[in-house]
């Protein structure tokens, strides 16, 4: 089993972006949770981040014959991208979307999710964990 964990724009400040909402923890930190739970389940995991919307879809349609789950958190283009959800779509790999705050509880206009359209599963609110729990519902299939 193949997955790959895709984090959008600001998320290489996990730690130092609104600690209030996202917690203290770093993106090296979720990186290495999420390498641990997957070594401990026999699955290999990829992991990519980036602050341009281009690269992210470059990197879904890089996934195409090559990862058998996508679990994504797009960050700020959840609520703006077309072309993210245009390639999860494309490509078919079941995706899980991922939000490490609940968007529903914070303003109006995060409450919308274009890529929500195209994935399997919403999983939000739950920290890191959600990380964890996406790939787990990947498993399940």
């Amino acid at each position: 089993m193949k997955i790959l964990v895709i984090n959008g724009p600001n998320l290489n400040m996990l730690g130092i972006r609104e600690p209030h909402i996202y917690g203290s923890k770093t993106y090296a930190d979720l990186c290495d949770m999420i390498s641990e739970y997957c070594e401990g389940k026999n699955i290999q995991v990829d992991f990519y981040q980036s602050n341009h919307e281009g690269c992210l879809v470059d990197r879904i349609q890089q996934a195409y014959g090559n990862a058998d789950g996508i679990v994504i958190n797009p960050g700020a283009y959840t609520h703006t991208s077309v072309a993210l959800l245009d390639a999860v779509k494309t490509v078919g790999i079941p995706t899980v979307e991922v939000h490490i705050s609940d968007p529903d509880e914070r303003e109006d206009f995060r409450k919308i999710s274009y890529i929500r359209q195209g994935c399997i599963a919403t999983i939000k609110g739950k920290g890191f964990d959600g990380y964890i729990e996406a790939i787990e519902k990947i498993l399940n299939l």
